[in-house]
């Protein structure tokens, strides 16, 4: 007997150091929703579809639509509510969704505005594109935060006050960085200056708040995005003594003092559309989490020849333009808006916007992948009716474990 209770105890014990030893596997379902709009080729916007005109595509993987929502005129009409999933992976029980109470009418509207990267002489006119988003764009019943990257230190919201959201426009001041302060700043691998933790603490700013918005349902998610844009090398060529009006801030005598040859040294040129990509992505992955939209505007509007005063060639500064301008491009177009750029009818713009985020679908459904290594998924939306064009995001991306990291120091001229 004594020998019996021993052999269990042993037996007992091993089933519980491999029960212990066994990894544990965690499963989760979340509800996948995408904004949709839908127009005839007049552009007008198609209000009479239903759930079995669509078909929503992962990966081109056809998925089962579980909550299907219009929202006319800012109006919300839940034809079909989500639901769990009858059933989810072997072994798992999932609850009953409970029925949502949330409000649903009216939108999130974040303007970002990312002073680190429009010059002084632009704060009157990002001033003036702000009260015009106040009067144009912001209705009764949007809830709206008011965000900046640099010394503004605007962080407004979330509030339905528009007299609040006002009261933001006399603190906005530029604080970008002049092609002639550039060509004055120490050289480096990574560039002039801090031209890169500028560009890091925007995107960090914007991808935390997009992590809060990612709690958001039931609405539409906008984000107004005021920059000039981006670009981790500029005016390499005035920069490098190459240019036809200075010479470059290398043609002095100490030039010898900095090895431009080097390849180590120039190693910043060579990464830097790379790393500036880096970081777009990553905003636009956490964007499209979020299924909210960049809409980015230029405050430059249509820009002409560049002041002699910056000591600039003008075939630099038009290469300079086009390239920020192509930044915006990608973080609007890679989250299903657009881009406002090369224009001074901001008002009209403005209406598009009003129009884009004011009629729309809201798609959901539980993705029939359940592989947490896939990151990042393409969506297509499909509509069968005729003549009828669909503008979606294109893609999501799960979250991963972790936060975002932290933005090196920046000192802000005051």
């Amino acid at each position: 007997m004594r020998q019996l209770q021993w052999t269990v105890l042993l037996v007992v014990g091993a089933l519980t150091i491999a029960a212990a030893q066994q990894p544990t596997f965690r499963a989760g379902v979340t509800l996948v929703s995408t904004d949709v709009i839908a127009r005839d080729p007049d552009g007008r916007f198609v209000a009479d579809l239903t759930r079995e005109n669509f078909t929503v595509l992962e990966d081109d993987v056809p998925q089962t639509i579980s909550s299907f929502t219009l929202i006319r005129g800012g109006r919300t009409y839940n034809l079909l509510q989500p639901t769990a999933p009858s059933a989810g992976p072997e072994g798992l029980v999932l609850p009953q969704a409970k029925p949502r109470t949330d409000d649903t009418s009216g939108r999130v509207l974040l303007v970002f505005i990312d002073d680190l990267h429009f010059e002084p002489e632009y704060s009157p006119h990002v001033r003036k594109l702000m009260e015009t988003i106040v009067d144009t764009l912001v209705h009764d019943g949007d809830l709206v935060m008011v965000v900046s990257s640099g010394p503004s230190y605007l962080e407004i919201g979330p509030t339905y006050d528009k007299k609040m959201v006002r009261e933001a426009v006399g603190k906005i001041r530029g604080s970008g960085l002049l092609p002639a302060e550039l060509f004055k700043m120490l050289e480096s691998s990574q560039g002039p200056g801090d031209i890169r933790d500028r560009a890091r603490m925007a995107f960090f700013t914007a991808y935390n708040l997009l992590g809060d918005l990612e709690r958001v349902n039931n609405k539409r998610k906008a984000v107004i995005y005021v920059s000039t844009g981006y670009d981790f090398d500029p005016f390499v060529e005035g920069r490098l003594g190459r240019d036809r009006i200075q010479g470059g801030r290398f043609s002095d005598p100490m030039r010898y003092l900095i090895d431009t040859e080097n390849p180590y040294f120039r190693l910043g040129s060579v990464t830097a559309d790379m790393d500036l990509h880096a970081l777009m992505r990553e905003l636009v992955l956490s964007a499209n989490r979020a299924n909210a939209t960049f809409y980015t505007i230029d405050p430059r509007g249509l820009t002409g020849v560049v002041d002699a005063g910056q000591y600039l060639d003008q075939s630099e500064w038009r290469t300079y333009l086009q390239k920020t301008a192509s930044t915006l491009r990608f973080l609007a177009e890679g989250t299903g808006g657009f881009a406002v750029v090369n224009t001074n009818d901001f008002a009209g713009e403005l209406k598009r916007i009003d129009a884009e985020t004011s009629d729309y679908y809201v798609l959901g459904f539980y993705s029939s992948n359940p592989d947490p290594a896939k990151r990042t998924r393409t969506l297509e939306v499909k509509v069968d009716r005729p003549n009828v064009s669909i503008n979606s995001r294109h893609a999501y991306s799960l979250k991963t474990e972790g936060k975002a990291p932290a933005p090196p120091p920046l000192k802000i001229k005051k």
